[in-house]
């Protein structure tokens, strides 16, 4: 049985999406998701919604925790994508590589 779980929130403007696939409810890692997404903010100010989408892989037993996250932003869309041992491990992962693509994307369009 396949358990997809999706709440949308929107915070001043950017929309953000955390769906959770093979898991139940996990409100922290929600959250934490979250505000994680929205700390891309701080770094591109434009960007119109995030969607975090989180994965519990059973067949593998060490990393078996994957976070996607995709960003839009004005005629552009960035991705990452992470497994590691932890939601948070795995998310902070991602947001650092957006950090980069944003960082880079910013300069290359001013």
């Amino acid at each position: 049985m396949e358990v997809i779980m999706t709440k949308a929130v929107v915070n001043d403007a950017v929309n953000v999406k955390v769906t959770l696939r093979h898991s139940n409810n996990h409100t922290d890692i929600e959250e934490y998701a979250r505000n994680a997404a929205l700390m891309l903010t701080r770094v591109f100010p434009g960007i119109i919604s995030c969607h975090v989408i989180l994965d519990h892989q059973k067949n593998d037993f060490e990393k078996n925790k994957l976070a996607e996250i995709t960003v839009h932003v004005p005629q552009n869309v960035f991705v990452a994508k992470e497994a590691g041992v932890t939601y948070e491990q795995t998310i902070d992962t991602c947001v650092e590589a957006l950090n980069r693509q944003l960082l880079r994307y910013k300069e290359k369009v001013q």
